[in-house]
């Protein structure tokens, strides 16, 4: 069993920042769950693109409001607590944050905490990182 406290994690190699969001990593690759577990929160007024071009990704808004933007169809759908999205097609989007946003997110092959996004919005694949 893994139990861990996000509070504690926040002290820790396992909380990421960028300048306008911070992530938590709760699990990751080498917790063994086929799959990592995060809780991300976003500014308020930022703007993200992002690209998982090697990984699946589910997130869970918690709190906060904002928007997706699926740049292959332009579709734009409302964020805020209770709703869920899946980039089940490795979907180019934009996140925008109107309000401070706080997600849990889970990422398909699990992220080892090492990755930095790349200028396109990607992770480097697993076997890039080892």
């Amino acid at each position: 069993m893994i139990v861990r406290d996000f509070n504690e994690l926040k002290k820790t190699d396992r909380h990421v920042a960028d300048a306008q969001w911070t992530s938590t990593r709760m699990l990751l690759a080498d917790d063994g769950m086929g799959f990592s577990f995060h809780i991300t929160v976003l500014e308020a007024g930022s703007e993200h693109t992002f690209h998982y071009k090697h990984h699946f990704e589910s997130v869970y808004c918690m709190a906060g409001k904002g928007s997706i933007t699926d740049l292959a169809t332009g579709e734009t759908h409302a964020i805020k607590p209770g709703v869920m999205y899946a980039l089940n097609l490795h979907d180019k989007h934009i996140l925008r944050a109107e309000e401070e946003l706080h997600m849990a997110c889970c990422f398909n092959p699990p992220v080892t905490g090492t990755e930095v996004h790349r200028e396109d919005g990607s992770y480097a694949p697993a076997e890039e990182l080892a």
